[in-house]
């Protein structure tokens, strides 16, 4: 068996996020990867030094060709740029009837590079975070899309809610970027009920990616025929481990090992 799974997102010319950082995650679980490039960026581990987002229809016509002719074990969204992006990456999804959806909501990259055009916001919360499985925003990215600050552990929990009430099946609100006692507390919203994930916190700058690689870690085993506690565990484990193996290379954010 043959398990199949495609990313949705931004192509990242340094190899550490994106596509590239999708594929290798793919690969370290034996899932076949495939790509619908929807931005090309020049980018390393110091920054984003440019963007060229492709047109919304012919991001479509990569997946519609993928899917008539290789078929979607599940997939995964990740850098949708604008409303045009969006629209027809919603579209696509509809009609080749891809169920097992994963959203990383990316926004900003690890250097503070805009990713998500703010007019296109809406365009998210509307067309595609229906549409997903899972829905996997870090602390700030959970922030931008409910419109409410998070401090506390319990704040996670109603945004978490929000979320949910925007149509995903299972959210997962990452906290790494406000590690608490020294530990990174996720918060994972499923069937009503909550359930924590606790990691130590690494001192590292080495993370860059490590946003994709999670949901793209999730997607693996969801193609593999995971269920969705299953497939967020291995997951996350799986992303720790990256994490602490990380490659200290170029002069900023280094990549994770994903190997």
């Amino acid at each position: 068996m043959i398990y199949k799974a495609l990313t949705i997102a931004g192509s990242d010319s340094s190899g550490g996020a994106g596509i590239q950082a999708d594929l290798k995650t793919f690969l370290a679980f034996r899932v076949y990867g495939m790509s619908a490039i929807t931005s090309i960026t020049a980018q390393n581990t110091k920054g984003v030094y440019g963007v060229i987002d492709l047109p919304g229809e012919f991001v479509y016509n990569q997946i519609k060709v993928i899917a008539e002719d290789i078929g979607i074990d599940a997939a995964k969204t990740g850098m949708l740029s604008n409303e045009d992006i969006i629209i027809n990456v919603a579209k696509a999804i509809k009609d080749f009837k891809i169920k097992k959806l994963v959203v990383d909501p990316v926004m900003i990259s690890k250097t503070n590079y805009l990713l998500l055009k703010q007019n296109a916001i809406n365009a998210l919360i509307e067309e595609i975070i229906p549409l997903s499985l899972i829905i996997t925003p870090n602390i700030n990215e959970a922030e931008v899309i409910t419109n409410m600050k998070i401090n506390t552990i319990e704040d996670m929990k109603e945004c978490a809610k929000i979320l949910k009430s925007f149509g995903a099946k299972c959210v997962i609100i990452k906290g790494g970027h406000k590690p608490f006692e020294n530990k990174v507390i996720d918060i994972i919203y499923y069937n009503d009920e909550f359930i924590e994930l606790t990691y130590p916190f690494l001192n590292t700058k080495n993370t860059h990616g490590t946003g994709c690689t999670f949901s793209s870690a999730i997607t693996a085993n969801l193609a593999k025929g995971k269920d969705i506690l299953t497939s967020i565990r291995i997951a996350r484990a799986y992303t720790q481990f990256a994490i602490e193996n990380n490659l200290n290379i170029g002069k900023g954010y280094g990549p994770l090992g994903h190997l």
